[in-house]
């Protein structure tokens, strides 16, 4: 479908669009198991700084000035200490939303990761498989970051060709509300009580501060293709995953 907008309008959208695509991507690099080449980016301010200047470019105050961890064994330690190990073999600060009963809302993690899937699945996404042979978690919180940048990269190539955009910003809308937005929240509740296990300062900040980012894009959706529907916000069984998910 061809959507009739002005080239300066679609021109000020993108200056939307961009930022906050870099921003999921960021954030799902940050969270993701520590790599020897984000380390360096972090040594050398490159990840904080385009933090700070897509953070600046969505309407946000400029991020602090963050130490590093000193060497890649410290930011693995803090990552496994707080992400990893914990209590009883379990991580004292999940990344998946299934391990939070809070999030499934009396579903079972299957049923919810189904539902989760079923918004990947629309757009012909499946889950990624590591050179062990295990799959990508559909709920880890870098799986639901890096889907919500793909939707801003969609957006963006349908602002360019002038198709209509209102598919995925609707679906990132009901995408943040049901899912991202309140794993972030109670992420950043969670780290709040186990924050004590010297967590790189770059991904301490970040836990912080997304929650507030993300509600402000879901508020800025909203205002570009409506509210989400009540049922929309609420979680959906299986059932339903073939019928529309946005409207």
């Amino acid at each position: 479908m061809i959507d009739i907008i002005s080239p300066l309008t679609r021109q000020r959208e993108a200056q939307v669009t961009e930022p906050r695509e870099t921003i999921y991507h960021l954030s799902a690099v940050t969270f993701a198991y520590p790599l020897k080449e984000t380390q360096q980016a972090l040594e050398e301010g490159r990840l904080q700084g385009s933090f700070s200047h897509a953070w600046v470019a969505s309407g946000e105050q400029p991020w602090p000035e963050l130490n590093a961890s000193k060497d890649l064994h410290s930011l693995e330690v803090g990552y496994m200490a707080t992400f990893i190990h914990g209590h009883r073999g379990k991580p004292r600060v999940p990344l998946v939303a299934s391990a939070y009963p809070q999030l499934i809302a009396g579903q079972t993690p299957g049923a919810f990761m189904l539902n989760v899937q079923a918004f990947y699945s629309h757009f012909g996404l499946k889950a990624a498989v590591d050179d062990e042979g295990i799959k990508d978690e559909p709920d880890h919180v870098v799986t639901m970051l890096e889907f919500c940048a793909l939707l801003c990269h969609l957006e963006l190539k349908a602002l360019v060709g002038g198709r209509d955009t209102s598919t995925f910003r609707r679906a990132q809308r009901d995408f943040l509300a049901r899912y991202l937005i309140p794993m972030l929240r109670i992420l950043r509740g969670t780290y709040a009580k186990e924050s004590h296990y010297e967590l790189d300062a770059t991904l301490a900040y970040l836990i912080t501060v997304l929650p507030d980012w993300a509600s402000a894009q879901h508020r800025a959706l909203e205002d570009q293709v409506g509210p989400s529907s009540k049922s929309t916000t609420e979680n959906t069984s299986v059932a339903s995953a073939n019928q529309s998910m946005w409207t």
